[in-house]
């Protein structure tokens, strides 16, 4: 369209192109006759005639501008020129030196404010031009496209039943195949592309049969009208795009439908995506060439415009009527943990740039809708096929991240933490690859619509290094993982006691600290790795890590010293899980072992924790064998070979116990008499018992020698005591109040002492001594 005022200039008033062509000029006929032609073309054209006139009126205004001022300057005899040529640097030194920040803004603005208001009036003659479309159309001209369009009337019926009817023959396979797509995911698929290509051969047969029913039944025998071939190609390409449509949605039978939506939604959705389909494919496809053919041009373009604004109602309509549905489903089928403000902003007011946008694309499509219209539709057709992928693709990985890792239950049985420590991390990585996913299709689609150049990202130099440290930190991550969960799993399955041999105390301590520090080591590398990808210099990372030690060694000297004893504690293997110790003066059973400390829970349930640092001695009672030492003390009266006797007997009962027996290694030994005590005489024996069986078992041979002794008549002193009433100066001792009171058993008195009831009363032995009832 610019090249109309160049060739307006180049007329034949003009001799100087003309005379240095010379001769050459006649042999550009052919130029002369596409130029005129594309001038045909523009004039044709109102809107583009109009951008022409303004583009003459314009260049027009600029030469006289010109000659006006080509006139002045020689007036002056150069003084002038000569005024300004040695003004400029004077000029220039003034601006310099005035404020040039404010300056700039004031152009910016200006620049801005004239950017807008030209913006304002291109949008004003769109507006225009569109209105002057719409009046071309009259009603003699509609009365022509009705007349073209009724010799139609047996093709579109003919073809319309067929596919229908194919369509109602199908329903049921569709059902079938649906039925039977319940098992696995591959049976889904296959059976969804089966489906498809089910869809497609209706289509094709129907299409078929049209053309039979055109060629044989209406008009001359053996050929074909132009609008019946329209129609059919029409039919054809729109049912098509139905199919891959119906592919998506899924209409008839839910167990093929790759997206997660509902069966009222999709047969929603496809009723309504498939009117619209049909408006615009039929009007661009089949009543804009019979109105171009038949009409005119400008009727062509106004039945555009026309089936245009129908299908921009049509969708506005159904935005706004389904405004506050897709809202809700934003909120509630997104990330269900995710329902912040933002979320919520959008659920509220998506709508709005939804219809912004198709009431622009209307506007730019109806300038030009010969050259814009197609283009658009294949960048919408393009947008939306990546963002059904997409949603398929995401929609797969939610479900993956719903379902989890099942691992089969012999790997189960073998590595019981492997499948919770996978859904720990797949579930995050699947996060991390739907969020890509999903700007990708965002990139994709900006890049279909025009607004952002995806490609032309990816091969600059930000877009390379971005994605290929996107893609290492993500490899590097996998590879830390996997390689953490590989030891792990090792080490599970060491210490598993059903699978293999199992594992001593000291492996299971060894195994835990190698665990603990592996993990330690494999984050702090993966880190440092992924910092170094990202382009962190991790040198002075790593300087200060070293001076950190260095400050912390000295700074924390105590827990430097709980690390090393703890190192050669689990070298010398004086302590593992599960033994019974006597650590900084505290007894009790080792729940957890690291390398600063050792955990202990005593035989009242407290739970210690103990620094090596405080531990100077360790005492185990479970290496190698234990022994309960038992030490009896018997009356002075008694023989020291009966309690011997008595001993060996009550070993070799509790010898034959089912539960202890099996503990005892070897027989019992005999120390003999130890200690001459108070009241006792000390005998001693011992019993080596398996390490850590000597309390239960030697509190059942306690109860065994009790009974024994007690049979046997063997006494085991206790403390007596002896009660003394005292005595006055003289020698005597007061009487003590003694009670005698029979009981029921026969031979049986109870004697008892109480004080005096009348105290005051003399007695015949003296003022001193209580009254007595009952003398012995």
């Amino acid at each position: 369209m610019l090249q109309a005022p160049a060739m307006a200039q180049d007329t034949p008033g003009s001799a100087g192109p003309a005379t240095e062509q010379g001769s050459g000029a006649a042999g550009t006929t052919a130029d002369a006759r596409k130029q005129a032609g594309a001038l045909v073309t523009i004039l044709q054209d109102e809107s583009a005639r109009t951008a022409l006139i303004s583009e003459l009126q314009r260049i027009a205004e600029a030469d006289g501008t010109d000659s006006a001022s080509s006139a002045s300057a020689p007036a002056g005899n150069g003084a002038a020129a000569d005024t300004g040529a040695a003004g400029a640097p004077e000029a220039k030194t003034a601006s310099d030196s005035g404020p040039t920040l404010v300056r700039d803004f004031a152009e910016f603005t200006r620049s801005a404010a004239e950017d807008i208001a030209a913006s304002a009036v291109t949008v004003g003659e769109r507006v225009q031009a569109t209105g002057r479309i719409f009046s071309a159309l009259n009603a003699d001209e509609v009365s022509a496209l009705l007349q073209a369009l009724s010799e139609l009337a047996y093709t579109i019926v003919s073809t319309v039943v067929v596919f229908l009817v194919l369509r109602w023959l199908a329903r049921g396979l569709y059902r079938g195949m649906g039925r039977r797509a319940t098992h696995s995911a591959f049976q889904k698929w296959a059976y969804l592309l089966a489906s498809v290509l089910v869809d497609a051969l209706v289509v094709a047969l129907a299409w078929a049969a049209g053309y039979a029913v055109a060629l044989l039944l209406t008009g001359q025998q053996g050929s074909i009208s132009l609008a019946q071939s329209l129609y059919l190609n029409a039919f054809l390409a729109i049912e098509m795009v139905k199919v891959v449509m119906r592919a998506v949605l899924s209409p008839t039978s839910g167990q093929l439908r790759p997206v997660n939506i509902s069966d009222p939604v999709a047969r929603y959705l496809s009723r309504w995506f498939a009117v619209i389909i049909s408006v615009l494919g039929y009007g661009q496809l089949l009543l804009l060439p019979i109105a171009r053919s038949n009409v005119s041009y400008a009727g062509g373009r106004a039945v555009s415009g026309v089936v245009l604004l129908v299908t921009v109602i049509l969708l506005i309509w159904m935005v706004l009527a389904n405004r506050r549905r897709f809202g809700n489903w934003l909120v509630a089928e997104g990330h269900r943990g995710s329902r912040g403000t933002i979320r919520r902003f959008i659920a509220r007011n998506w709508h709005v740039p939804v219809l912004i946008a198709i009431v622009v694309m209307f506007f730019v499509i109806m300038v030009q809708p010969d050259r814009l219209l197609f283009p658009v539709l294949w960048g919408v057709a393009k947008v939306l096929l990546v963002a059904a992928v997409g949603m398929i693709i995401s929609d797969a990985i939610t479900r993956a991240m719903v379902r989890g890792v099942v691992l089969p239950d012999t790997v189960t049985s073998r590595l019981p933490l492997l499948e919770r420590r996978l859904n720990s991390f797949v579930p995050k990585m699947l996060f991390v690859l739907r969020t890509l996913i999903v700007l990708l299709v965002i990139g994709i689609a900006l890049q279909a619509v025009g607004v952002f150049d995806l490609a032309a990202w990816f091969d600059s130099d930000t877009g390379v290094r971005l994605t290929g440290t996107v893609i290492s930190a993500l490899v590097m991550l996998t590879v830390s993982f996997l390689i953490w969960l590989a030891m792990n799993s090792w080490i599970d399955y060491r210490l598993n006691p059903e699978f293999g041999r199992p594992a001593t105390a000291r492996e299971q301590t060894l195994l835990t600290l190698l665990r603990n520090a592996a993990t330690i080591a494999i984050v702090v590398i993966t880190l440092m790795f992924v910092l170094s990808e990202i382009g962190v210099d991790i040198a002075p990372l790593i300087a200060s890590a070293g001076v950190l030690g260095l400050a912390i060694g000295f700074g924390a000297q105590k827990l430097v010293q709980d690390i090393i004893t703890g190192i050669f504690i689990q070298f010398e293997s004086a302590i593992n899980v599960g033994d019974v110790v006597t650590v900084g003066g505290t007894t009790g059973s080792v729940e957890r072992l690291t390398i600063r400390s050792v955990s202990l829970r005593d035989l009242n349930g407290v739970f210690h924790i103990i620094p090596f640092s405080s531990v100077d001695m360790v005492s185990n009672y479970m290496r190698g064998f234990s022994a309960y030492v038992c030490e009896m003390g018997i009356a002075y009266r008694e023989s020291v070979a009966d309690a011997k006797q008595a001993m060996l007997d009550g070993f070799e009962e509790l010898k034959k116990d089912p539960e202890h027996g099996p503990q005892i290694i070897g027989e019992l030994e005999w120390h003999g008499l130890t200690a001459f005590g108070d009241s006792a005489i000390m005998v001693r024996g011992r019993i080596v018992t398996r390490p850590g069986k000597q309390w239960g078992l030697g509190r059942a041979y306690n109860e065994i020698l009790k009974r024994i002794f007690d049979e046997r008549g063997i006494e085991i002193p206790f403390p007596h005591q002896t009660i003394y009433f005292g005595e006055d100066k003289e020698g005597r001792a007061p009487a003590a109040n003694v009670r005698l009171k029979e009981m029921a058993a026969p031979n049986v008195i109870e004697a008892r002492a109480e004080p005096s009831k009348s105290p005051d009363k003399p007695t015949p032995s003296g003022p001193d001594m209580p009254i007595e009832e009952d003398e012995l």
